[in-house]
């Protein structure tokens, strides 16, 4: 499954108006789904499987005998969140309704429990065909998503119920049916994430305990909401993060540059890493003996927030705050300071909170208003600090 639970499986049909589905394609990578495209052999005919490929940037196969090693009818099958498949001409269809799995789409199908909606495309003649009928009928009662075609003109002159409908439709009825929540669509997210590390010496550091965690889950969800998400990453581990931009940094003065670069670009900039106060004043370019580390001579980093301010315009900015004592009054602090929207606080006393998968705490907002979280997810935090950020942008 992927990170932003937004996994499609695109099958093509084998009907004129499977050119028709590259823009759907597109789209659906436009609203952060990640697409792999199963085309059925005749489809190629139409659309080629380099099309597929340069569009979606992953393999495409067509037969159960193509890459065997990866075992494709069962590993795509186990990715999927979700199947569209448009076109559905009849002929595919009455396979479908009749659960043969005579190609890699009909087997996926077959092995994935997964939402499957179908778009025909077919001549009207065909459409309202008793066959078709009952097997739409079938398609329906087992819990498939048939989209009714549009009426219009079909290849040549004829006119009637049966045409492909329009790539927003598709895409209206599809965002529906998932019951995705996209309101973040068109938004630029930034989210900092882990923990900047200063070079004492090539194997000694000064760091902190930040894991990442909440960063990373600030950005999964923002993906999985529409976002364009960049997330500058501080010492973590970020595969498998398919759909999110990623910058690696390791000290607070790379995070800083790669800020600049991108803040001004962004709606909501989320500023979840734990940045190191200071670093030393000079990094040794060899391994410091034992004997010989006996100080070190340090400086403060610059502070990020202070040198991003005076560039802010309309962004929102949310704030983190790892206290362990005097939390409220901290955050206040740091919020006005820093000219924060809002901030989130923690209490990380004796280690709390770094690397779990949970959290607790409050979120401050710059009316004085407070919110106190309960234990909870950071996946779930994600999204309310989320929910928070874009009600202040408007």
């Amino acid at each position: 499954m992927s990170v932003t639970n937004r996994e499609v499986i695109l099958g093509i049909g084998g009907g004129i108006a499977a050119y028709k589905s590259a823009d759907v394609l597109r789209r659906l990578q436009d609203h952060g789904y990640s697409v792999t495209v199963v085309p059925t052999p005749s489809s190629l005919n139409f659309v080629g499987a380099a099309t597929w490929e340069a569009l979606s940037h992953r393999a495409v196969t067509t037969q159960v005998w193509e890459k065997v090693e990866d075992v494709r009818h069962i590993s795509l099958a186990k990715l999927a969140n979700f199947f569209l498949i448009a076109p559905a001409t009849a002929d595919l269809i009455a396979r479908l309704a009749a659960g043969r799995a005579d190609d890699l789409l009909t087997n996926l199908v077959l092995a994935s429990d997964a939402p499957k909606m179908i778009v025909p495309a077919m001549h009207p003649s065909m459409w309202l065909d008793a066959a078709t009928v009952a097997n739409v009928a079938t398609l329906r009662s087992r819990g498939f998503h048939v989209m009714e075609p549009e009426v219009g003109r079909l290849t040549g002159t004829d006119v009637g119920q049966g045409r492909f409908p329009d790539t927003a439709a598709i895409l209206s009825e599809f965002i529906d049916f998932t019951g995705a929540r996209l309101d973040l669509a068109g938004k630029r997210i930034i989210v900092t994430a882990g923990g900047t590390r200063e070079a004492i010496d090539p194997v000694r550091f000064i760091g902190n305990k930040s894991s990442g965690k909440q960063g990373v889950a600030l950005a999964k969800a923002a993906a999985s909401r529409g976002a364009k998400v960049e997330l500058i990453a501080a010492n973590i581990e970020t595969d498998g993060l398919e759909g999110i931009e990623i910058t690696h940094v390791v000290t607070a003065d790379e995070m800083l540059e790669a800020l600049k670069l991108s803040f001004g670009t962004c709606d909501i900039l989320v500023m979840s890493a734990a940045v190191a106060d200071a670093k030393p004043i000079t990094s040794a370019q060899e391994k410091i003996k034992k004997a010989a580390l006996t100080s070190i001579d340090l400086e403060l980093n610059p502070d990020l927030l202070a040198v991003l301010l005076p560039l802010k315009s309309r962004q929102v900015v949310v704030g983190f705050a790892a206290e362990t004592n005097d939390l409220i009054a901290s955050a206040t602090s740091k919020l006005e300071k820093k000219g924060l929207d809002l901030i989130y606080v923690n209490d990380v006393s004796g280690g709390a909170i770094f690397g779990s998968e949970e959290t607790e705490g409050t979120i401050l907002f710059r009316d004085g208003k407070q919110v106190g979280i309960s234990r909870q997810t950071k996946d779930t935090l994600a999204n309310l600090l989320l929910d928070y950020a874009l009600k202040q942008l408007g």
